[in-house]
């Protein structure tokens, strides 16, 4: 049953020949990154050798340069830098947030905290009575008493969501706009339960925003553990607290996508793009969160170039600029595109960490997402299991809205990345070299399809 599934899958598309002879090159790409592959080693490289790459800093531009070097080296037909302004957020300071009082009592508890990203604080300590807020619809309901207080909310992830993107998705607004949501009813600030289910203390940080209409106060994240102590202790007692924070911006400054590029053999003016963002948050060393998608991008190139493949299209690897904090590298990438005329046909983006494979989230019209599924079982032996609907990148949605073109983002197992999305423990320590390289194998396999037989 499951081998007459499989041709009649691959009917519609793929004579048996062609199924063949794209297994046996599916295979041999599997073969080089499994025994050959650098994309572990690379990962050092970036991680340790470089660190925390936030837009602007220092270390971003080391990574640009590095990101530069490695694209040369591993084969790239072209490499080049593409011009973008980034934002210059500095977190300035060690972020705190210190109880100071239960029921007028005097007492001096720190919490483990960062600044949400984006967020701005002078430096000098907020201190005020602390109002504990379970979502914005309580917000709502109690907005009379904020007032003067630093607003706690204490929304967590749904645990019932097998796909804790989903869970994700549904708690990342109270990061993004719950800052300008307290200050509209006069908030001094606001502490957030960080975006996660871990049991470590960790807090987590990312980026948040402010709606000009209301004061900018400041915003911060605290440990899961510690989110919970103080929510029961909230309940229980009037407690306060001294929150301070340091962030500001800079003026923005230059940042640049690096770009590989092998040129295509039939149609060079048609181009397929697989990239992950090279930035990262300050707090850590960015290894999954995107160290593992800008050395899947590169380990795909390295691989292809490495058994002799001669793309038909040219394919663009891109290490995109400010996914975190602004997306400027992304957006400038597809402005670019368009303004030069470009014939984009395809994206691949990796960003949702280095773990084992479980398939693609695939943007398309009905005909070119059944396409893309009838190449599962190519795949299949490598850890594609599901090709589902609706998915992308931020680096790559604006070619999407910019040109209609199918998209796809790289699915790993995801029920670990939000033990230590954006907090300190995403560290080159935490990715199983196995794992990452079955990652690029996975996107090897699909790109290599993709330049075959379009779309």
């Amino acid at each position: 049953m499951k081998k007459l599934l499989t041709a009649v899958l691959l009917l519609p598309f793929m004579a048996n020949s062609q199924v063949q002879d794209d297994a046996t090159m599916i295979k041999k790409l599997s073969d080089e990154i499994l025994r050959n592959g650098r994309a572990h080693e690379l990962l050092y490289q970036l991680t340790k050798q470089i660190g925390g790459r936030l837009a602007g800093s220092p270390q971003s531009y080391k990574a640009e340069e590095w990101g530069r070097i490695t694209l040369e080296k591993m084969g790239a037909d072209k490499v080049y830098l593409q011009e973008c302004k980034v934002p210059r957020w500095v977190r300035g300071g060690k972020d705190e947030a210190i109880i100071t009082a239960v029921d007028a009592t005097k007492t001096s508890r720190g919490l483990d905290v960062l600044a949400l990203g984006n967020s701005l604080g002078n430096g000098k300590p907020v201190e005020a009575e602390v109002i504990a807020i379970a979502d914005f619809d309580e917000l709502e309901k109690r907005k009379a008493e904020v007032k003067g207080k630093i607003v706690f909310y204490n929304a967590g992830f749904d645990p019932t969501n097998v796909k804790p993107f989903i869970s994700y998705g549904q708690t990342g607004i109270y990061r993004r706009t719950g800052a300008s949501r307290a200050a509209k009813y006069g908030a001094v600030g606001i502490l957030i339960r960080s975006m996660t289910e871990s049991v470590a203390n960790d807090p987590h940080t990312g980026s948040m925003s402010y709606n000009d209409s209301f004061p900018k106060i400041p915003a911060l994240a605290a440990g899961p553990r510690d989110a919970d102590q103080l929510w029961d202790l909230s309940k229980r007692s009037s407690v306060k607290m001294a929150i301070t924070t340091y962030g500001h911006f800079l003026p923005d400054t230059i940042g640049h996508n690096v770009i590989g590029e092998l040129k295509g053999s039939e149609f060079p003016d048609r181009i397929i793009t697989i990239g992950g963002h090279l930035d990262s948050w300050d707090v850590n060393e960015g290894a999954h969160d995107d160290g593992a998608g800008v050395v899947h991008t590169i380990e795909v190139m390295r691989a292809l170039k490495a058994i002799g493949y001669k793309p038909r299209h040219t394919i663009r690897f891109v290490l995109f600029a400010n996914e975190e904090n602004g997306m400027r590298g992304g957006n400038k990438y597809a402005e670019e595109a368009k303004a030069k005329g470009e014939k984009h046909v395809f994206a691949l983006e990796s960003d949702e960490g280095g773990f084992t494979p479980r398939g693609f989230g695939v943007t398309a019209d009905k005909a070119q997402l059944a396409k893309i599924r009838s190449w599962m079982p190519l795949l299949e032996p490598y850890g594609t299991g599901e090709i589902s609907e609706g998915g992308g990148g931020a680096d790559i949605n604006p070619l999407n809205k910019t040109f209609g073109i199918p998209i796809a983002g790289f699915l790993p197992d995801p029920q670990r990345y939000f033990d230590i999305h954006h907090a300190r423990s995403d560290v080159f320590e935490n990715v199983n070299k196995r794992e990452l390289l079955l990652g690029a194998v996975n996107m090897a396999g699909l790109i290599y399809l993709i330049d075959k037989y379009g779309l």
